[in-house]
């Protein structure tokens, strides 16, 4: 499928954005620069810029123009749907620890049609509610292939143009189909100290995992969040 122009000159921005030419808090060009450097009406540079604010990379400042967000957000684990933005759902977000080989949960492993024990690369990410309490923990495992691929999945800072996109571009290989599994269980006790809760809390824990083009697994993430937070709305026809 031919890629529009607005979507080549986000790309072009995210791109610029990861090689660190845009830092946090630097402004982007404006949507007339853009559309001389382009050689695009204003409304398609434009409209590039909005695909940037709706995943979260930029955001409007008053009197400047669009910055590079300071604070990325990502997205609890799950509800990738196509087409659905970054930013909808997402949440600032913090870090723990450095991103690390391990071997995964048993669940994790046969999601990625891993065998058991083989060290696999895990980032993981703890969102964070408006008041900045924990509202999820989320265990994102990358199968050796995809983690060998993309050397900047092993760096502590948050990935500006998301791991998705970063995956795609150093890859080729892009999610075609997720699949949600949701169970209920209680709290380790690793999981009740980054969430901040008591231990054996009941927690609602999501395993999602985003299949390519050909089938084969790009990542698996079980994301846990206390029952108390935990809300899953679906609509459908009848």
């Amino acid at each position: 499928m031919a890629v529009l122009k607005y979507e080549e000159i986000a790309e072009s921005l995210r791109a610029r954005i990861a090689a660190g030419e845009f830092a946090p808090g630097a402004t982007i060009p404006s949507g007339r620069d853009l559309a001389e450097q382009w050689d695009v009406s204003r409304a398609t540079a434009i409209k590039a810029v909005d695909v940037l604010r709706n995943d979260g990379v930029v955001v409007a400042k008053q009197g400047t123009g669009f910055v590079v967000t300071e604070a990325p957000v990502a997205r609890p684990a799950g509800a990738r749907r196509a087409g659905s933005a970054r930013i909808l759902g997402g949440m600032p977000f913090l870090r723990v620890g450095t991103p690390d080989w391990a071997e995964p949960p048993a669940r994790v492993a046969a999601a990625l049609g891993l065998p058991p024990g083989l060290p696999t690369l895990r980032r993981i990410r703890i969102l964070q509610r408006p008041d900045g309490t924990p509202n999820s923990c989320v265990e994102a495992w990358f199968p050796p292939e995809i983690a060998e691929a993309g050397p900047r999945l092993t760096d502590t800072a948050p990935i500006a143009e998301g791991t998705t996109r970063y995956v795609r571009r150093q890859t080729g290989r892009f999610p075609v189909e997720g699949v949600d599994v949701t169970t209920v269980r209680l709290a380790t006790d690793v999981e009740a100290d980054r969430l901040g809760v008591p231990v054996a809390t009941p927690v609602a824990v999501l395993l999602h995992t985003a299949h390519d083009q050909q089938g084969r697994p790009l990542v698996c993430e079980e994301g846990v969040t206390p029952s108390t937070f935990f809300e899953q709305v679906d609509t459908y026809a009848m």
